[in-house]
């Protein structure tokens, strides 16, 4: 499955996947948006999708907020490895 060779090159480096840490909800979330996102892309009066989609951008917005005030380095290690923020040139 997609999500969990995903999950298992992200956190190659531990030995033991913690389901409940931060860092591996983020990505969980990640997975399934950009799932979301490419499902409503073909099928774009899909309302109820569409409200998944913003709880679980909600959700990840306030994990990341999280672990951006919790450890600078983690949250910066884990955006660049996702991808999901741009880098901002100030």
């Amino acid at each position: 499955m997609v999500k969990n060779s995903f999950i298992s090159v992200i956190f190659q480096e531990k030995k033991e996947e913690n389901r409940g840490s931060v860092e591996f909800q983020i990505v969980s979330f990640t997975n399934k948006i950009r799932r979301l996102t490419s499902h409503l892309e073909l099928h774009k009066k899909d309302y109820l999708s569409q409200r998944g989609l913003r709880k679980i951008l909600g959700k990840r917005q306030r994990l990341l907020s999280y672990l951006s005030k919790k450890n600078k380095i983690r949250y910066k290690e884990l955006i660049s490895e996702l991808d999901i923020r741009e880098s901002r040139n100030r």
